[in-house]
């Protein structure tokens, strides 16, 4: 199994539809042990998915925008860390929808902090539980070239984060620690459907991903982010690895 005897933090599961939730399943099925986060009133919702995994994992709290929750976790957490994904993100309102040229400057900073600066802080508080062979995986939309519609400062957050990324694995490879992004296309969550004109990428996708893509289904992605977690790609490092169907290879 691929990750047999490996202990995985898993961020970002709310139900069993989420692309975390299938992470955590799928990293499970390939022998880990997984733990999950969460906090505030979304524990419970956690804390209700975790019991739909093959295996009930612990649920621990964490904000990552809060420092008092960041410091604690290598307490809380204990023992070893062989693997993190980051599955974090969040934008208010006013930043999402074509609020672009409007959304105010507490907003937009709302959005990096929790969507794009929160990979490097829960890459830092799980320092110390990491090793050589370790790795961090975050997911990923595409926004390194492209202006989406609808989207906006998420995909500027999305942009910072990819950037994030590589600097962090500059500075965590000398300690032999990886950081890589899935790019993944659009997948019907909580997340996606808090965006207006969702259905916009849900159709682009439809009709132009050469390998065809089902909006339902985040088990290619899971795949993908459990590879990524396990020892097979040991010289991979600020990479971000596309699982879309092939929809970001093809022009207009």
């Amino acid at each position: 199994m691929l990750l047999d005897g490996k202990r995985i933090l898993v961020t970002g599961v709310l139900n069993d539809a989420s692309i975390a939730f299938a992470v955590a399943k799928r990293a499970q099925e390939e022998g880990a042990e997984v733990l999950l986060t969460s906090f505030g009133r979304a524990m419970s919702l956690t804390q209700r998915a975790a019991r739909r995994l093959p295996s009930a994992p612990e649920v621990h709290e964490l904000d990552v925008t809060s420092p008092t929750d960041l410091d604690a976790l290598p307490a809380r957490v204990g023992g070893r860390l062989d693997g993190v994904l980051h599955a974090i993100g969040y934008a208010p309102e006013s930043c999402l929808g074509g609020g672009f040229l409007t959304a105010p400057w507490d907003d937009v900073a709302v959005a990096l902090n929790v969507s794009a600066y929160s990979l490097k802080a829960l890459a830092v508080a799980c320092r110390p539980l990491m090793r050589a062979g370790s790795t961090v995986v975050g997911l990923d939309f595409d926004n390194s070239r492209v202006a989406w519609p609808v989207y906006d400062w998420m995909g500027v957050a999305k942009a910072a984060f990819e950037a994030t990324a590589r600097y962090l694995a500059r500075d965590l490879g000398p300690e032999g620690i990886r950081v890589n992004l899935v790019a993944a296309g659009p997948v019907r969550t909580i997340a996606a459907k808090s965006i207006p004109g969702f259905e916009q990428f849900e159709e682009a996708w439809n009709e132009r991903a050469p390998l065809g893509w089902n909006v339902k289904d985040p088990a290619p992605v899971a795949a993908a982010c459990v590879a990524l977690l396990s020892d097979l790609f040991p010289a991979t490092t600020g990479e971000v690895v596309h699982v879309d169907g092939g929809y970001h290879v093809i022009g207009a």
